[in-house]
């Protein structure tokens, strides 16, 4: 049964891995479309913003998040593990559901883009910026403190 443990540790490592680069890009993409937006609302050559977005979309963000989901499923899939996890996993799995939403909807604004129109303002896009630092920072809490 030692093997088990290991290929569990591999699937947590994993899950970390993926976790850090959906992260990065969460934070990174509504970054793009604040100076997407200024770029628009100055008439300067945007087209550059739209590359960067879609690449980050498709190369990054969108394989992390489906490692990342896939991993965690495999970890909580442990025999016992969900039943002795306590109310701390499902606040987390609550919040990772959030932030795949916030993920969906950041997906949609760049094909917004697409359309020549500025979707938001560049403030919008600074303010919404903050939604996942603070998630994560939920999110981490509650799986190190498992304060429930």
């Amino acid at each position: 049964m030692a093997w088990m443990w290991q290929i569990s540790e591999w699937f947590e490592a994993l899950h970390i891995i993926s976790v850090m680069f959906w992260m990065a890009g969460m934070y990174y993409l509504p970054r793009l479309f604040v100076y997407h937006a200024e770029a628009m609302e100055a008439g300067d050559p945007h087209t550059v913003f739209e590359k960067m977005e879609a690449n980050l979309l498709r190369i990054i963000m969108n394989p992390a998040m489906i490692s990342a989901w896939a991993f965690g499923l495999l970890l909580i899939s442990r025999p016992g593990f969900a039943n002795s996890a306590g109310f701390w996993l499902w606040t987390k799995l609550f919040l990772v559901i959030v932030l795949s939403g916030y993920h969906g909807f950041l997906a949609a604004e760049r094909k917004k883009f697409l359309t020549g129109s500025t979707p938001h303002s560049s403030r919008f896009y600074r303010m919404i910026n903050e939604i996942p630092p603070v998630l994560t920072i939920f999110i981490v809490i509650l799986v190190v403190v498992q304060p429930f």
